[in-house]
């Protein structure tokens, strides 16, 4: 049987119940730092809910001004606080490119980050995990003698809803 296209799973549709996600997000986050007996304060639960509020990345910046709609407005290192927090504990990821985070849909073994797609036309960013390609990256790198410490790949192009809607 042929191996499905990657791709093919990880782009939502556009009538997908983006609720579900951000439930499912905000439940796994509370399991996991239980697990690794960690605080998940009112605050970090609210930054990673920002973060999850769609599948585009979204700034430090604009998380302090959605945190601000709620009454009060954090100290932006308060905020970098948090997001490094969810980080460190696997809940975001941090789009280089973009200077902005994306929520966590993937369970990472070996210090692997993923890969990206980015939408360039829309900004939707999902996380896909190909082990394959994080072996051969990790082999490039024992190779070549460097000391990998984090490996995370964004690809930049068009999701297939605007793919189809531009006709490419």
């Amino acid at each position: 049987m042929p191996k499905a296209s990657p791709a093919a799973f990880y782009f939502p549709k556009p009538s997908h119940d983006h609720a579900n996600c951000v439930a499912k997000a905000l439940g796994e986050a509370e399991i996991a730092c239980a697990r690794q007996g960690a605080q998940f304060t009112p605050l970090r639960r609210q930054v990673l809910e920002i973060v999850w509020g769609s599948h585009n990345p979204i700034g430090a910046y604009e998380i302090l001004d959605a945190l601000a709609e709620g009454g009060r407005r954090p100290a932006p290192p308060t905020v970098y606080r948090a997001l490094d927090f969810l980080q460190a504990h696997g809940l975001v990821h941090r789009i280089e490119s973009k200077n902005a985070y994306i929520g966590c849909s993937q369970r990472h073994e070996g210090g692997e980050s993923g890969q990206f797609l980015i939408c360039r036309a829309c900004g939707q960013t999902v996380e896909a995990c190909d082990p394959d390609l994080a072996k051969a990256i990790s082999q490039l790198a024992a190779a070549s003698g460097f000391a990998l410490e984090c490996q995370t790949v964004e690809l930049t192009g068009l999701c297939p809803i605007c793919r189809k809607s531009l006709h490419v």
